[in-house]
């Protein structure tokens, strides 16, 4: 059979499309999201590459318009994830000894399929599913997704090209096992491109999957099952099921070929699950993989040197675009005394001129948050605010849910740094600012770094340099990507590396070749040329 070393195609970052008046793309869009629209889909369950359906079944809506049936999907009960395993565990021998160019063809081919023929349809399905606009829907289920699945292809390549060195007389190699067992892939509703990322990188390290997505996602984790399976993904390589987390949890965190697990999600239920594998430690044939991103309380820090506009504009951007339903959002901001009023006129005024209104309107920037649990969250949240004497309501607070869940972008000045919503997550459309003295930066670091449990993205904005050094300094630990002059969003596939510590996860880095490492076991092969013939060593022999 031929042999070859080979190389990949060398990744690029997928452009960004502007979907400006006029441009094809936005007309391939625009015709995409009417005929999904026209039609309500059946969506099944995938197991060992058959379509299974229950016929206990749930209904999916745009979150911005609540009325509008989109589809009903197949609800998955315990055998259905146990026939899930099964499937995967079949498939596993096969694929695991399918030759690595193989395996990175079918994703390289995912990833030509999205850029192409599949384009308007994910992205019509994350605008519709999620209520993304079309911009936001481009970076995540166009762009990142593709970008993941090439550049994952390439990192692949680079791992099993790290070999150790070899002493005269042998030959030293590593050979990179995918994990023995399956991999159980949970993934949120925020962006298409992590629910698809994270059972295809391990996938792509030869493992097996069972993938849940979250409910609010199956519409387009439907489109995404369909791209892998035109690009050639074997049968029971990746096993899509819907059922409910403890109904998975109980058969999956139970079986003894459990391998790891791949989450984004929040953090608590990312620590019952770790707290589930420890308790079941003795049940599994390896311990398991955990490799988790479980959400932030990310900031934005402001130095008496910044330009007003600029730190308007990355609090603007970063705070509502996608309604603030980034793990990255900007979610609380420390402004210092001598530019608030001037950084509070320039948000008010762009704040005023945003629109807000369902995705298939294109001049809507802020949509609705993803459903009726999370609205009535941040209701809450809102109106308790509006009660407290020591927190003033900037701009924004009116919640309405007769058509969709619709939240207007809101700004709260909290006069105590340690209120709720400069400490909580609320992944909403919510952004928390507390005025410090502008003489008190280093203390005000400190503050910043104790608030929260969290730590995954978080933003300096001076011109001081010096400012900068001290906040990259003392802040070495509260945020795994952190920004110099920018908002806290918009991490991309190889150039920025994302995931973050303390409560926000296990840092395994999405994006990059350290994440593939965690699909792999290395088993290291030492052969010798010319064997020993006798036990005697040299210094034995008499003087």
């Amino acid at each position: 059979m031929p042999k070859g070393i080979f190389k990949v195609p060398v990744p690029v970052n997928e452009p960004v499309k502007s979907y400006s008046p006029g441009s094809p793309e936005r007309k391939a869009l625009k015709e995409m999201l009417t005929h999904l629209r026209s039609q309500e889909l059946d969506i099944p369950m995938y197991i060992g590459g058959e379509e299974v359906r229950s016929h206990v079944v749930a209904r999916l809506h745009p979150p911005h318009d609540h009325q509008h049936t989109l589809a009903h999907f197949h609800k998955s009960s315990k055998a259905h994830v146990q026939n899930a395993i099964d499937a995967a565990l079949a498939a596993k021998t096969q694929w695991a000894n399918l030759s690595w160019e193989h395996r990175a063809s079918i994703f390289l081919k995912a990833a030509d399929l999205i850029a192409g023929p599949y384009r308007a349809k994910l992205n019509a399905a994350t605008m519709l599913g999620q209520s993304k606009n079309a911009y936001q829907a481009e970076i995540d289920s166009a762009c990142e997704i593709i970008d993941f699945l090439r550049f994952n292809v390439h990192f692949m390549t680079e791992i099993y090209a790290e070999q150790p060195q070899s002493s005269p007389g042998m030959w030293n190699r590593l050979e990179w096992r995918p994990l023995e067992g399956f991999i159980y892939a949970l993934t949120p509703f925020n962006f298409t491109a992590i629910a698809g990322n994270l059972p295809s990188s391990c996938a792509m390290m030869g493992n097996v999957v069972v993938w849940k997505p979250s409910n609010t996602q199956v519409y387009s984790a439907n489109v995404l099952m369909e791209i892998f399976m035109k690009a050639g993904l074997p049968a029971g390589v990746i096993n899509l099921i819907y059922p409910s987390g403890p109904d998975a949890a109980e058969v999956i965190f139970n079986h003894r070929d459990f391998a790891g697990i791949h989450f984004t999600g929040s953090t608590e239920v990312f620590q019952t699950i770790w707290q589930t594998i420890g308790n079941n430690i003795h049940k599994y044939k390896s311990y398991p993989k955990i490799v988790g991103e479980t959400g932030g309380k990310d900031f934005v820090m402001v130095h008496k040197s910044a330009d007003a506009k600029e730190v308007a504009v990355a609090l603007v951007r970063g705070a509502f675009e996608y309604q603030g339903q980034k793990c990255s959002a900007a979610s609380r901001a420390y402004i210092p005394s001598n530019l608030w009023n001037e950084v509070k006129d320039f948000m008010v005024s762009d704040l005023k001129t945003m629109k807000m209104g369902p995705t298939e309107d294109f001049t809507n920037f802020i949509n609705a948050v993803i459903d009726e649990k999370s609205f009535d969250k941040l209701e809450k949240y809102i109106a308790a605010a509006k009660q407290d004497k020591d927190v003033e309501l900037i701009y924004g607070g009116r919640c309405n849910k007769e058509v969709g869940y619709f939240i207007e972008p809101t700004v709260l000045l909290a006069k105590n740094p340690t209120y709720a919503t400069m400490c909580e997550e609320l992944f909403g459309p919510v952004l928390s600012i507390y005025v410090y003295d502008a003489d008190k930066f280093e203390e005000t670091l400190d503050l910043v770094d104790n608030t929260s449990i969290y730590a995954l993205t978080g933003s300096i904005i001076a011109n001081d340099r010096y400012a900068i050094e001290l906040a990259t300094k003392k802040l070495v630990n509260a945020a795994g990507n952190f920004y110099i002059n920018d908002k806290p969003t918009g991490a991309v596939v190889g150039q920025q590396p994302f995931g973050g510590a303390r409560g926000s996860g296990t840092n395994d880095k999405a994006g990059a070749k350290i994440n593939l490492l965690r699909w792999v076991s290395a088993r290291t092969i030492k052969e010798t040329w010319i064997p020993a013939n006798d036990y005697r060593y040299p210094f034995l022999q008499a003087d």
